[in-house]
């Protein structure tokens, strides 16, 4: 079965056509490092980004964070390079492979099939697959892909970029909030009216989190654009953190800090959550169903939340304390 115990806080995004970044990509804190043969790759470039990433695979240390390639989209006659070369060629230091544009089944299904017959031939363990929701076509199906290929399927990312431009939003912002997307109050008795700015891709990233969870799936935020807006990146990790979402792309190294803070527990709330747990145990013992802390009241509900957020600090403790 694949994999779905590692941390995804942080995924920093480094382009294989970029030699400076490579290089300090092991080491810039991430959890999982993804490089990038798609859409930050020139296609002059693509052949060179290829060799590059064989390269950094082979000769770098990762055993400070996962490893992953985004290879081209399946509709590229790049895609099928990009798999088997980097594959064959390193394919024994790969964590993951991230598909991009996954519409359907059947595209995660070709992926499958070409990993199991070049690990066969090479003897090399099973590579999970991470796929980017990104097109109105994959959020239509995006349970029965989120279904597909268990032994292997990992986590899912949201795309906000592509996914705009597939579903002709009226945005060109890589994430974050739309001015545009607003409700008026009603007047008050001056008749001045004040504005509530909505979450435009509310619907998508909430409907990518349960089709993950019902499966077993690990659902990640994808880009924020403006890097220099380091509370506008915070802002949106922390809504996503709200509705279930597990980390959040760095396109840029300064957002690693910002998503590995966001993403791990407070130790207020993991506190608070091992209290629940003493006192629902202790309501237990005395043949209480529910029993209140710091006057709220608490049941089995309130077990099952605090045992998600204790695990979830205990996963980050053991993975942390192995780097």
């Amino acid at each position: 079965m694949a994999v779905r115990n590692r941390l995804h806080r942080s995924e920093l995004a480094v382009p294989g056509s970029n030699l400076r970044m490579l290089e300090k990509a092991p080491t810039a804190g991430a959890d999982i490092v993804f490089l990038d043969l798609e859409d930050a790759v020139a296609p002059d470039d693509k052949d060179q980004a290829r060799k590059n990433v064989i390269e950094a695979l082979n000769d770098m240390d990762w055993s400070n964070c996962a490893v992953s390639i985004r290879i081209n989209g399946l509709d590229t006659h790049y895609c099928y390079r990009d798999v088997v070369d980097v594959v064959e060629q390193a394919g024994d230091k790969l964590d993951t492979i991230l598909i991009p544009k996954v519409g359907t089944p059947a595209d995660i299904l070709f992926v499958s099939t070409l990993l199991e017959q070049i690990e066969a031939a090479k003897n090399y363990k099973p590579i999970n697959i991470h796929i980017l929701i990104e097109t109105a076509l994959g959020m239509a199906n995006v349970e029965s892909i989120a279904a597909t290929c268990p032994e292997r399927m990992e986590a899912m990312v949201f795309g906000v970029a592509d996914y705009a431009a597939s579903t002709q939003a009226r945005t060109t912002q890589m994430g974050g909030a739309n001015p545009d997307y607003y409700m008026l109050t009603h007047p008050d008795t001056e008749g001045a009216r004040e504005r509530h700015w909505g979450d435009q891709w509310h619907f998508a990233i909430s409907r990518m989190v349960v089709a993950c969870r019902a499966y077993g799936l690990r659902p990640i935020d994808g880009p924020f654009g403006d890097i220099q807006d380091a509370d506008g990146y915070v802002a949106v990790a922390r809504s996503v953190a709200a509705l279930g979402v597990e980390g959040k792309w760095a396109i840029h190294p300064s957002q690693i800090a910002l998503a590995n803070e966001v993403f791990t527990p407070p130790e207020s709330e993991v506190d608070r959550a091992r209290r629940i747990l003493i006192a629902m145990k202790e309501a237990a013992s005395e043949g209480r169903g529910a029993v209140a802390l710091d006057g709220r009241l608490i049941d089995a509900a309130s077990i099952r939340q605090a045992q998600v957020m204790v695990d979830k600090a205990s996963q980050i403790e053991q993975s942390l304390a192995g780097r």
